[in-house]
């Protein structure tokens, strides 16, 4: 595998795992909980493997959904999927599921919807979106919720476009974090919602191109050697997989 080959972590499929972080000062940051529960969990270092260390730091799943309203407005639900390992952390950092069933009492997760609730103010969620080269401003989030069922933790959210810039553009839509601390995948299908005459492509992420310009970047060191108290280069669009929605009529 190429990733394996120049020194990164070989997970599964360019990212089939979980939300997370961005090392930060004495803690972690990264996609909604994972940035405020990685922050807490001093163990995380001592917990991780080794190939953990290296840049991507934690994967993520992620549904997708293109919603549109009755109003002509439109957003981009998302899912964000969690592994159970980091599932796991989040549990017994806030010591919910102590009886270990994989199941939440009401006062548990009301713990967990609080936890989850407030962004920091320097995470703009990891999503751009794009008209040709106008990048779209979201309005903040909206339908946040947290679940936690089999173990997995699953974090989910609208982000509605404040406005879009020409009504008769495809959407290009881009998971992704400037930083590359996390790696986001799309998993399954990308949906429509709300209207039937918008198709959907996806435009994968030219991973020898972006791990080209990463060697370029470090100039040739190990993408491993990268401790977590130095900036790594903003390469995370690079590694983003382009969601492209078209619509027969105006947006």
């Amino acid at each position: 595998m190429i990733a394996h080959a120049r020194g990164w972590p070989s997970g599964p499929d360019h990212a089939q795992v979980s939300p997370a972080a961005r090392q930060r000062d004495c803690g972690t940051r990264g996609p909604a909980v994972a940035r405020d529960m990685l922050r807490k969990l001093s163990l995380i270092p001592l917990l991780l493997p080794v190939p953990a260390l290296a840049h991507p730091h934690v994967f993520v799943q992620v549904e997708m959904a293109v919603v549109f309203d009755a109003q002509g407005g439109v957003g981009v639900r998302l899912d964000w999927v969690y592994d159970a390992y980091f599932s796991m952390l989040v549990t017994a950092d806030l010591g919910i599921d102590t009886d270990g069933d994989l199941k939440l009492t009401p006062e548990e997760q009301a713990l967990l919807d609080t936890q989850i609730a407030a962004w920091p103010a320097d995470f703009d969620g990891d999503l751009e979106v794009v008209q040709g080269d106008t990048i779209l401003p979201l309005a903040s989030k909206r339908d946040h919720a947290m679940v936690y069922a089999d173990g997995i933790m699953r974090e989910t959210h609208l982000r509605p476009l404040a406005q879009v810039a020409d009504r008769a553009a495809p959407l290009m839509i881009l998971p992704y974090d400037p930083t590359y601390y996390v790696a986001y995948a799309l998993a399954g299908p990308v949906t429509v919602e709300g209207r039937d005459d918008c198709t959907v492509d996806v435009i994968p992420a030219n991973l020898d191109a972006a791990y080209s310009l990463v060697d370029e970047l470090l100039y040739g060191r190990p993408a491993s050697d990268v401790g977590p108290d130095e900036d790594f280069p903003e390469v995370g669009r690079s590694f983003a997989d382009t969601v492209v929605v078209t619509c027969a009529g105006l947006l």
